[in-house]
């Protein structure tokens, strides 16, 4: 076993390999997190996003949107992601991309978001210990039920180390 996988053995966790997904395999994340200020508006800022909806507060009083300002939808798309990360990107190697992205309901400042995945497929690499991808379908729900955010991530991700290459 090399050095460098004994230090990575130390520090990641013993689950989340490549071999650990199967397709349809479901999972409800740990952790939730609500939305506050910072992550918010401030993205909404950072990327100069003028949408009124961000960045005023009296801009949708009475809307069919609520009273309340919008969280920006890659702030949201990001939470969800980083919620599912723990049980889904431990081993990754890369991201190779985010896709099919779909806000399905707003999301204001003080709401709590869960996190929840379907694995879509699991593609082994060209060599038995190559990394292979695994596609996964990520979506968010409110503290109502309401699913906010869905979306699809492609990860390449490790395997775990054979026998052979253990010694």
């Amino acid at each position: 076993m090399t050095e460098h996988h004994n230090a990575d053995s130390a520090i990641l966790g013993a689950q989340g390999w490549f071999e650990d997904f199967r397709p349809g395999q479901k999972m409800r994340h740990s952790r939730a997190a609500t939305v506050g200020e910072l992550e918010g508006s401030g993205p909404a800022k950072q990327v100069m996003n003028t949408a009124q909806a961000h960045f005023n507060d009296h801009f949708l009083k009475g809307s069919p949107m609520g009273d309340e300002r919008l969280v920006f939808g890659l702030a949201t798309a990001s939470l969800v992601y980083g919620l599912a990360s723990q049980d889904t990107a431990e081993h990754a190697v890369a991201e190779l991309g985010w896709s099919q992205l779909r806000f399905r309901a707003p999301v204001h400042h003080g709401d709590t978001i869960s996190a929840f995945t379907e694995v879509q497929s699991v593609t082994p690499g060209d060599a038995p210990d190559a990394p292979g991808t695994v596609v996964f379908r990520h979506w968010g729900r409110n503290q109502n039920g309401d699913v906010v955010f869905q979306g699809e991530r492609s990860t390449l991700m490790r395997r775990r180390a054979s026998q052979s290459t253990a010694l």
